[in-house]
């Protein structure tokens, strides 16, 4: 479980493989669909999903050159995880919630809360 853990942590894969849940994207695509992202920083995220087989990269030869990123066998084995993920999201009681968000005076993505 840390394997994993490890494999998928930090701010921007998960975003990234939820985007690539869907079937193929080019890296311009991901970039739109993720915000804030960088494109330096999905491009470091990109390459470690790669290296980790979660992700492939094809690169067609076209002018300009096309690339096109698409889960493996291996990183769609993460579907269930990631929609189970997705779900406890959008289903997180609003009685967690800090009581900052409770007042109106902070406002956090539900999907990305996480209740202590």
């Amino acid at each position: 479980m840390r394997d994993t853990l490890d494999v998928i942590s930090g701010k921007w894969k998960l975003p990234i493989l939820g985007a690539l849940l869907f079937g193929k994207k080019r890296f311009k695509e991901l970039e739109r669909e993720i915000p804030k992202i960088t494109a330096r920083m999905l491009s470091k995220e990109l390459r470690d999903l790669e290296i980790n087989q979660l992700v492939t990269r094809t690169v067609y030869d076209t002018k300009p050159v096309t690339v096109e990123y698409e889960m493996t066998p291996y990183g769609r084995s993460l579907d269930r995880v990631l929609e189970e993920l997705k779900e406890l999201g959008h289903s997180a009681p609003e009685e967690n919630y800090p009581q900052e968000m409770k007042a109106g005076k902070m406002q956090v993505n539900k999907s990305s809360y996480k209740p202590s």
